[in-house]
């Protein structure tokens, strides 16, 4: 996994581009995590006692690009895309039967759809709604950034578990 295949940070920029390079190099990193793979690996929980697979991740951030570039900063109201069960759990991250190409898909057309809503926005101030609660759209990719980075630690960790490969 070399850092070549990640979308530069820019270093001495705006703050839009500061943030937006930051974002999409933590979801190059995801993808870097996951590549190579056969689906079985993509779909193993290699780390107990935990459930987490690179797949349910996947799954799981595709969701939360929907929920805050789609339906809080766009005003969408996209439903999930993996659904929660009748015991109302989020079914993202049970992968078993999952479709890993169309997991992929999803994700990518996610990421580009949550790119567009922020290349829309006249600012960073431009101000979304979840609930009663405002978030600038400066939060969101901030958050965003935060939550990649987050799941990338557990991606590190499933990734040495499936074949011993480390890196950024």
């Amino acid at each position: 996994m070399k850092s070549e295949q990640r979308t530069p940070a820019v270093l001495d920029g705006g703050e839009r581009a500061t943030l937006t390079s930051l974002l999409q190099r933590q979801r190059d990193t995801l993808m870097m995590k996951c590549a190579g793979l056969t689906d079985e690996q993509l779909r193993r929980r290699a780390v107990t006692p935990s459930g987490l697979s690179l797949l349910g991740l996947v799954r799981h951030l595709a969701e939360v690009e929907r929920g805050w570039f789609r339906n809080v900063v766009g005003g969408e109201d996209v439903r999930g895309y993996f659904p929660g069960n009748e015991a109302g759990e989020r079914t993202e991250f049970h992968v078993d039967d999952a479709d890993v190409a169309g997991s992929f898909r999803i994700w990518r057309d996610t990421c580009a759809r949550s790119r567009a809503v922020v290349d829309a926005a006249g600012s960073l101030d431009v101000r979304g709604r979840y609930g009663e609660q405002e978030y600038s759209l400066r939060y969101v990719l901030a958050h965003m950034i935060e939550e990649y980075a987050r799941h990338n630690g557990h991606a590190d960790l499933l990734r040495e578990a499936l074949d011993g490969t480390t890196g950024e």
